[in-house]
């Protein structure tokens, strides 16, 4: 199945660029330039062994899931929200945001549960040519992709992929 990208979805949009504070990102995209060795360790093998082909795409290789394709994007349930590739607790349902885009939005994340780093594949190809930073969150213990933060509709935001996330909710 072909993945529509986020930037595909921000370029058809016209979101405004990401303001957050750049110390953050800076020492988050040294972190992954500069041997940063995750907590998880993988092979490919092993990594093929716990997630689907798709997941793998979208974890692994920074894929996008299409718009409002997980069973997740517009489940407001109460509970929490672990990184599929290795079960770290990543988000919360009390920071969910409603939007109607098509993917699992939060206001933050779990503290020190998320790395960003700088998309540089969506720097330019978004804009056509202008630079428009781009911030993708990752998981901090395994490295996986979980999504992009960015501003839309005037709030920043975790966009997460819900492919991404292991939903466990609350027990009633």
């Amino acid at each position: 199945m072909a993945h529509q990208t986020r930037r595909d979805f921000l370029a058809a949009t016209a979101f405004a660029g990401v303001t957050i504070p750049f110390t953050s990102v800076a020492h988050a995209r040294a972190a992954r330039e500069h041997d940063y060795t995750y907590e998880i360790q993988r092979t490919e093998e092993e990594w093929l062994e716990i997630l689907t082909e798709y997941e793998h795409s979208i974890l692994r290789f920074n894929g996008t899931e299409w718009a409002k394709t997980s069973d997740l994007w517009d489940d407001y349930r109460e509970g929490e929200f672990y990184c599929k590739g290795c079960d770290l607790h990543i988000y919360s349902s009390e920071w969910r945001v409603k939007l109607d885009k098509g993917w699992v939005f939060f206001s933050h994340g779990q503290p020190a549960a998320v790395l960003m780093d700088i998309d540089k594949a969506a720097n330019y190809s978004m804009t056509g040519g202008i630079d428009r930073t781009m911030i993708e969150a990752h998981c901090r213990r395994c490295g996986s992709h979980l999504g992009h933060i960015l501003m839309v509709d005037n709030k920043l935001v975790h966009c997460i992929n819900g492919v991404s996330l292991k939903f466990e909710p609350k027990a009633v």
